[in-house]
């Protein structure tokens, strides 16, 4: 799966835009990203909400187990990769029909997020059990939220594009060719949201996350780590 933003969305994170300029590497447009995922993958759909926002995934080799949907519901768009162990037990929470899947769940949630403010972020994704990584986009309000199992048994990585738009998706390699080194994977157990502005631990959510640069032979250019917690983001 794949998500670019741009600069009006998310403001790219400090530590990615050190990391490019510490170690210029080439870098492509976002629409050059989005293209590239195309082309690789014949049967991908892809999708543009106004000027600042495309999203795109595909169902090319997906695990079974974890599988990829994508859902649009009252002008909030998700994407979501994995599975969720009490799926059940959260569509009674929400009032959702024994039919709702994964993606449908996780709109739901994030509505709950946004209409019930401050309704604190870290409760709602420390309730979901599983392997997981989303990502909400919020037409209506402009905002974006992003998060990963404490596990990283999804992984998801960030980057900047050369034309400054912040690009989530689940392959390294896709963004390596397009972000260079502004790139890092997406810490596990944390979240994203513009609405705080901020990355997140849920699992620690005191704790503050800090970005040191990564070794040069890495194709990293910061890694994200928890503070007081033995969790480091691209360890893999």
């Amino acid at each position: 799966m794949l998500g670019v933003f741009s600069s009006s969305i998310v403001s790219p994170p400090d530590e990615l835009v050190a990391a490019g300029s510490r170690t210029p590497s080439p870098k492509v447009t976002a629409d050059k990203l989005v293209g590239r995922f195309l082309e690789a993958y014949s049967s991908a759909v892809s999708v543009k909400v106004g000027d600042d926002v495309q999203l795109a995934y595909t169902h090319h080799k997906e695990s079974p187990l974890m599988p990829r949907s994508f859902a649009v519901k009252d002008e909030i768009f998700c994407l979501f990769e994995g599975a969720l162990d009490n799926l059940g037990s959260l569509r009674q929470q929400y009032g959702l029909a024994k039919s709702a899947n994964e993606v449908l769940l996780m709109i739901e949630a994030y509505k709950t997020l946004r209409d019930r403010a401050p309704y604190p972020p870290n409760h709602v994704v420390g309730h979901l059990e599983g392997n997981f990584a989303f990502i909400v986009f919020d037409k209506t309000t402009s905002n974006l939220f992003v998060a990963t199992d404490q596990y990283a048994k999804v992984p998801l990585y960030w980057g900047i594009t050369a034309d400054g738009y912040v690009a989530f998706a689940n392959d390294a390699d896709l963004l390596k060719g397009a972000c260079g080194k502004s790139l890092a994977s997406f810490p596990q157990g944390c979240f994203y949201s513009t609405t705080s502005g901020e990355l997140r631990s849920y699992e620690n959510p005191k704790s503050k996350i800090t970005a040191v640069p990564a070794r040069e032979e890495e194709i990293w250019g910061a890694k994200f780590m928890v503070e007081g917690a033995s969790m480091m983001a691209a360890s893999k």
